[in-house]
């Protein structure tokens, strides 16, 4: 059984949104909501400046909240980590919109339906292909694959870098991970 992991490495991250774009056209992700998107944190007095560019999205929690508080069973796991919702059972309550401490889902303006990135599961992941936004990445700022295969991409990266999770606090324990970045505000 595979467990699906993705990083995102802020050092190469360039604030493109080549991947928010990639994920709306894969995914008809309608406008006025996103499925991830990346945001340009900057801090520090000039001249010593720093911007950070951060990605949000659906982290893959191994303990999800928003799979916990729905009523329907709607939200769920697949048996690699990945958390989907089926339409079908969706009541559109928001339970899981509330219970996320991420920020990660939405209400699709037209559908009414509850959306959220799925690491394209269904239209990618099930063909063998890697997500939409990791195949657009032009700096490879993202790294995707199996977290148990010890020869993968993302097992060596994991393996020889300070991979670090958002709101690590929270023990939801996230699939997608990050490193944080260690350039800029440092000017003498």
């Amino acid at each position: 059984m595979k467990k699906f992991v993705m990083v995102h490495d802020e050092n190469l991250c360039i604030g493109c949104q080549a991947c928010s774009v990639a994920c709306r056209n894969e995914n008809n992700v309608p406008s006025g909501v996103f499925r991830l998107q990346v945001r340009a944190n900057m801090s520090g007095v000039f001249p010593k400046l720093k911007t950070d560019f951060v990605r949000q999205s659906c982290v893959m929690c191994e303990d999800s909240p928003c799979v916990s508080v729905c009523p329907t069973g709607a939200s769920f796991k697949t048996e690699n980590g990945i958390t989907l919702i089926d339409e079908r059972l969706c009541v559109s309550c928001k339970y899981c919109i509330l219970a996320c401490p991420y920020d990660a889902r939405f209400v699709d303006p037209i559908t009414k339906a509850i959306g959220k990135c799925t690491f394209c599961y269904e239209n990618r992941l099930m063909e063998g292909k890697k997500p939409a936004c990791v195949t657009v990445c032009p700096t490879d700022a993202l790294v995707f694959g199996d977290a148990r295969d010890e020869e993968s991409e993302v097992s060596k990266l994991i393996a020889r870098k300070n991979v670090q999770y958002p709101k690590a606090h929270l023990n939801t324990k996230p699939s997608l991970g990050f490193i944080k970045n260690t350039k800029g505000g440092r000017y003498e």
